[in-house]
């Protein structure tokens, strides 16, 4: 006899004649809906302990009955007598709340995610068989008939996974060529979630294998509609792709599908996408793999194959077609790297900017990457040692731009493409030389007809050879005029052709060592292909910054609607001149934006300088609404009114300013470096102000130029406050990153200034700031002195919110003095303020210097519940650099209770954690901690 419990539906206990449940039984008489409720909770929570505060929080909800924890204790008692005798089923008081002790797959909730990570795991009829049976245990909405604000939010959360679930069984269904009997459910679905890209893609690939091509079209044609209408946004890469494959018929489709599964891949995968139409280079391509045969033969320290040729020869093209064919011999991923070595619109990418990129898809942490490049290119050569890693230098300028980007291990593999010859690797590195030259004139009319049909092409032979002849062989010219005549169906080739010699003579500067291979030809007759308004909008491209643009940017610095900047971004994707590389970002290859800059020149001063101030207002105002939706509490600077036609981004809540952040952030580094060029003094300063919160939690504490030019700006405005304001955050920036004699100096002007204007409040900051300085120098009497002349200042101002920080910080420094009484005194003085005031930041630091307390103190169940709180506050904020700081410490909180087990999985996680973030001395201290757990008694362990 064994018990079954189900919360995947009613709140239920079954005994069953068989563990599995499939013989059959009889339900348990569980009483109440609020007793089942205290059930359904201690389930989802199987063989962990529940806090009591935790269990009437979630049964009643933020107003729970005056009696709750002895009706609490009265519905354990039934409970604990329903279940008796049913097996090894114990619900048990434990020292602050309660454990319900069960083999988890006799719980429905907990067996369905077995099943499922057993599932994904596995592979053809397995897992499909697997997949069924997870999904039979769902028998309708979870708990079913209870309610409460806590098990609203769990079947939400839930009901996400069923749904997860049920696209990886419909993965695995059509992997096995169940698309038939699966096309009702997916049509089914799909009506239900009508915006979902990969249950879209799914329901196509069913139609298609069911010999419907023409209904998988359309089922793609209704979701780029509703896409467009509800979100403004394309189909993703992935849908597009599929709809392309089904257009052509491509035989691939036939097969098992591509998984469309999101989340972060445990492996780089950095590779743009691969050629759409690739023609020729077959010696080129065999030429590769004999160089990676070789390398394996001889044992060589690292292959290394440079391709060169002049630009729009197809150099990008033929290592991408190749890094794909390759990708089995390299499962630990693929880098990728474009270092823009002849950028037209700006300089090269930085050796410290492409470690950076490495470093970042490798899994360093912003703040433990070091500051100088060469401790960079060290820490990148550690990372990816022992790798079988494939690393794609594109478009590099000289040597010296790629050897710090070198591994040093032989399992690792690197393509180059310049426009030089790098002969400087052959000799140092033994790098293998691939000139690339242009497509003979079979494989050039082999590209016109991958576009054009052959039907198309053979009707006119004499406006093709033309066409040949202008384009020389260049598959950039080449795709086009593919593109021209492809949007323009029905224009014969002759005028393609004759428009083509039209143009000529207007891309002089930028042929590739061939007179008659003018790229301004072709790519100025693409622009007056255009209609007028897609070529201004081309033509404001060429002044934005930055390494792609997003489309709500792209709005303000034409200042025209978003709508109408899609439709129009769309017409410049069709003719090739931008790529849509990710959903609503734009890019353009090198050359084409080198166009664009020309076009931009030719417009009036005015016009150029007004489109700028825009772009600029855009980022700048954005970020600033960023900033104040991640600390609100933060004094606002002052800024002026956006540039007529700038509409900035709008962000609702923190999750969406986190994000925009994290996307933008190199465009906002570029943006900062745009104002300093035309000494848009304001913005510059403003800028950096704007990423200050967002650099603390993300620990980019290595970026310090931006606060470096923006000091140098309020230095130029003559603007004493803010150069005070300036120096205090460079200062702090410098604290952060370690730099202590600089973080003091700069903090020391500040308050230098701050005493010459008068201005208490600054005063007080840059009090506050020097404290902390102090404190990283492990100073921590001269810290508190600061502090304490911080708290004299704000106590002085009514500023409430600013007080309760000076009197966590004073608190948190006595605390470290061993000065408990009034270090909680004024933490829990500082708390309460915070509270009234709903400053949650303020929250988790008053919290964590009373946690800290307390467990200094030996109030360790106290000192518990104030952590939980903090790791709450500090998920919600979205401070993943101090996540890791609260699990040390509940580990350590844990252990004092002599909850090792807790402790444990708290210091696994911080380990994780500091792990990711390359903070190595902290992941060293904690696998200490876990290593002396083994055969340990309860102990705390010392700082």
């Amino acid at each position: 006899m064994a018990v079954e419990f189900r919360v995947l539906g009613p709140v239920e206990a079954g005994i069953t004649d068989d563990a599995d449940g499939s013989a059959g039984g009889s339900l348990l008489e569980l009483g109440t809906a609020r007793q089942r409720c205290v059930l359904a909770v201690l389930l989802a929570e199987a063989n962990r302990l529940v806090q009591t505060e935790q269990l009437v929080d979630r049964v009643w909800g933020e107003q729970p009955p005056q009696q709750a924890r002895g009706t609490l204790r009265s519905y354990v008692s039934r409970l604990r007598t329903a279940l008796a005798g049913v097996g090894e089923v114990t619900l048990a008081r434990r020292p602050g709340g309660y454990l319900l002790a069960v083999d988890e797959l006799a719980v429905d909730v907990h067996r369905f995610r077995h099943l499922a990570v057993e599932a994904r795991a596995s592979e053809g009829a397995r897992a499909l068989a697997l997949w069924e049976r997870t999904l039979e245990l769902w028998r309708g909405e979870p708990f079913a008939g209870l309610d409460s604000p806590w098990l609203s939010e769990t079947r939400a959360l839930w009901e996400h996974e069923w749904f997860a679930a049920q696209l990886d069984r419909f993965d695995a269904g059509l992997h096995c060529g169940r698309h038939a009997e699966l096309l009702g459910q997916l049509t089914a679905l799909a009506r239900a979630h009508p915006l979902d890209e990969r249950l879209a893609s799914q329901v196509m690939l069913a139609l298609y294998r069911s010999g419907r091509q023409a209904d998988a079209l359309d089922h793609f044609r209704q979701i780029r509609e509703r896409l467009a209408e509800e979100l403004g946004t394309d189909p993703g890469s992935a849908l597009q792709q599929l709809h392309r494959h089904i257009l052509t018929a491509d035989p691939a489709t036939a097969g098992p599908p591509t998984s469309m599964t999101g989340g972060r891949p445990s492996v780089p995968r950095q590779l743009p996408a691969a050629p759409p139409l690739f023609v020729g280079r077959e010696k080129e391509l065999a030429e590769l793999t004999a160089a990676l045969h070789a390398h394996v033969e001889t044992g060589a320290k690292v292959v290394i194959s440079a391709i060169g040729g002049g630009g729009g020869i197809g150099k990008t093209w033929l290592a991408l077609r190749w890094a794909y064919q390759q990708t089995a011999r390299f499962p630990d991923g693929q880098l990728y790297v474009n270092l823009r070595g002849f950028d037209p619109t700006g300089q090269p990418t930085t050796v410290e900017t492409a470690l950076r990129g490495f470093l970042d898809a490798l899994g360093a942490a912003p703040a433990e990457i070091p500051a100088d490049t060469d401790t960079q290119a060290t820490l990148y050569r550690s990372l990816v040692a022992g790798k079988r890693l494939l690393i794609v230098l594109d478009n590099a300028r000289d040597t010296g731009q790629v050897v710090p980007l070198l591994p040093g291990t032989p399992t690792c593999a690197v393509v180059i493409t310049s426009r030089n010859a790098l002969p400087a690797l052959t000799t140092t590195h033994g790098a293998r030389l691939l000139p690339l030259d242009i497509l003979n004139r079979d494989e050039a009319r082999r590209v016109l007809t991958e576009h054009l049909g052959a039907e198309r092409i053979a009707a006119e032979p004499a406006a093709v050879d033309e066409l040949l002849r202008h384009c020389s062989g260049l598959p950039l010219a080449l795709g086009i005029v593919a593109a021209r005549a492809v949007m323009h169906a029905t224009l014969p080739l002759t005028v393609v052709a004759e428009e083509l010699q039209q143009a000529a003579g207007r891309l002089d500067a930028l042929d590739v060592g061939e007179a008659e291979l003018s790229l301004r030809t072709v790519l100025s007759w693409s622009h007056h292909a255009l209609s007028s308004e897609a070529a201004a909008l081309f033509a404001l491209l060429g002044l934005a910054v930055g390494a792609d643009i997003s489309r709500q940017a792209v709005a303000s610095l034409a200042a025209l609607p978003v709508a109408r900047v899609t439709t129009v971004l769309r017409q410049l994707e069709t003719a090739h001149l931008v790529l849509q590389h990710a959903p609503g970002r734009y890019r353009m290859h090198d050359l084409v934006r080198l166009y664009a800059a020309e076009l931009a020149q030719s417009l009036p001063p005015a016009r150029r300088e007004e489109a700028r101030s825009r772009l600029v207002d855009f980022y700048l105002h954005t970020a600033f609404t960023a900033e104040r939706l991640l600390e609100q509490a933060r004094r606002p600077i002052e800024l002026g009114r956006p540039a007529p036609g700038c509409e900035p981004h709008a962000l609702g809540d923190v999750s969406a300013a986190s994000a925009w952040l994290d996307a933008e952030h190199a465009n906002l580094l570029a943006v900062q470096h745009l104002a300093v060029e035309h000494g848009w003094h304001t913005p510059v300063w403003q800028l950096a102000w704007c990423l200050t919160t967002f650099h603390y939690r993300r620990g980019h504490h290595q970026d310090l130029a931006m606060w470096q030019a923006g000091l140098t700006a309020t230095q130029r405005l003559g603007d004493p406050a803010a150069q005070a304001l300036a120096h205090r955050l460079l200062g702090g920036a410098y604290s952060k990153a370690g730099m202590h004699a600089e973080a003091v100096s700069h903090l020391t002007q500040a308050l230098a200034l701050a005493e010459q204007a008068g201005d208490l409040l600054v005063q007080a900051h840059n009090h506050f700031a020097l404290a902390t300085a102090w404190e990283q120098q492990g100073n921590r009497q001269q810290a508190l002195t600061h502090a304490t002349c911080a708290l004299r200042l704000s106590s002085a101002l009514g500023d409430p919110v600013w007080e309760a920080h000076t009197l966590n910080a004073v608190g948190w420094y006595e605390a470290h003095l061993s000065h408990y009484t009034p270090a909680r005194a004024h933490c829990e003085r500082a708390l309460a303020i915070f509270g009234c005031h709903g400053d949650r930041t303020g929250e988790a630091a008053a919290l964590n210097s009373l946690g800290f307390i307390a467990f200094r103190t030996g109030c360790y169940h106290r000192a518990l519940d104030y952590y939980q709180r903090v790791l709450s506050l500090r998920r919600d904020l979205h401070d993943t650099y101090h996540q890791a700081d609260v699990l040390e410490f509940l580990g350590r909180t844990h252990q004092a209770l002599g909850d090792l087990d807790r402790a444990r999985s708290a210091w696994r996680r911080a380990l994780e954690s500091y792990r990711t973030q390359r903070r190595l001395e902290d992941a060293d201290r904690v696998q200490r901690y876990l290593a002396a757990l083994d055969g340990q008694v309860p102990a705390v362990p010392g700082e």
